[in-house]
């Protein structure tokens, strides 16, 4: 998905309860056209840029198809990061300059891996009436992000329990790991809470957690998380509690250690410094040529022939590091 705003990080929505969780509420963010979809953003905002290495997270849905356009991004370039794809309602049909043409389902996940260096574009298919998910981006460490392009794919069995279901798209929990390889230690999961169940997670302590609301009310380590919001869980604790109220939740559950690295994010690219921005800038424009995709250092997704997505302009200020 292609982040059509040149500052992604200009709000400060936090609200710090006195458990030290944190509350972060969205955004409504349009993904560009005269019929935009429209997104909810909750990452990165101004007081908090990461959880551990997720550095983007946008939620969207339910939308009927028929009233928003759907899921329309055109070819658009990105570098060092890792796009996740996740999906409640529909499709998304993927294709990337490194060669892979997918589908994105419901309890699916798709992970593509930009690297140095990759274009991709994200189209709904005339037959998903209804578009509901999160497209959520992590950043790469500096000793990854210059690795080769990459795609994955992986169907997470379901793992069931009391009044819950889950399902592990990236890391462990509850006994179920994720194949899909990382470049820093990560969660991904998926759980469902029928009304007024109490779960335990066992998590590793030295993460930062987040907690994004897509249905319910739900208490996240005593403290009520809201539909869309995410809730941000400190490092320290080896448990986590999460109780469902009177109707049923859905959630993601998102984590990492601390990055420790910082980032410079513009529109699609995660750079080091202003200059790198400058120059991955300037050869997607290259590639650019009068409202077509021409061959260069981030190729063209294979059998795509769209109107590319020209970069936006470099704002007037240098563009400043976030942690």
């Amino acid at each position: 998905m292609s982040n059509l705003e040149e500052k992604p990080a200009e709000v400060d929505c936090v609200a710090t309860p006195a458990t030290g969780v944190e509350i972060m509420t969205p955004r409504d963010v349009p993904l560009g056209g005269p019929r935009a979809m429209r997104v909810r953003r909750t990452l990165p905002q101004r007081e908090r840029s990461l959880i551990g290495a997720w550095c983007f997270v946008d939620h969207y849905g339910p939308d009927e198809v028929a009233d928003t356009g759907g899921m329309v991004v055109p070819p658009h370039p990105h570098t060092g990061l890792q796009t996740v794809s996740w999906l409640f309602t529909g499709e998304v049909e993927h294709r990337d300059s490194a060669g892979h043409h997918a589908m994105v389902r419901p309890g699916e996940v798709n992970l593509m891996t930009a690297g140095r260096g990759i274009s991709h574009s994200e189209f709904s298919p005339p037959s998903t009436t209804t578009l509901h998910g999160a497209q959520l981006w992590v950043a790469l460490p500096d000793s990854a992000r210059h690795t080769d392009p990459d795609f994955a794919h992986h169907a997470p069995s379901p793992v069931t329990g009391e009044g819950y279901e889950a399902r592990v798209f990236l890391g462990s929990l509850l006994g179920s790991t994720s194949p899909v390889a990382t470049y820093t230690p990560l969660l991904g999961a998926e759980l469902l809470l029928e009304p007024g169940t109490s779960l335990v997670l066992d998590v590793d302590p030295t993460f930062e957690l987040g907690v994004l609301v897509d249905a319910g009310v739900v208490s996240v380590s005593g403290t009520e998380a809201k539909p869309s919001d995410l809730a941000f869980v400190p490092p320290g604790s080896a448990t986590l509690g999460l109780t469902a109220h009177d109707e049923p939740v859905r959630l993601l559950l998102l984590g990492g250690p601390p990055f420790g690295e910082a980032i410079v994010m513009w529109w699609n690219l995660v750079a080091r410094s202003h200059e790198e921005v400058v120059e991955w800038r300037t050869a997607w424009q290259d590639q650019v040529v009068d409202s077509t995709l021409v061959d260069g250092w981030y190729g063209v997704p294979v059998g795509d022939e769209r109107a590319p997505i020209p970069a936006p302009p470099l704002p007037n200020a240098r563009l400043k590091e976030r942690r």
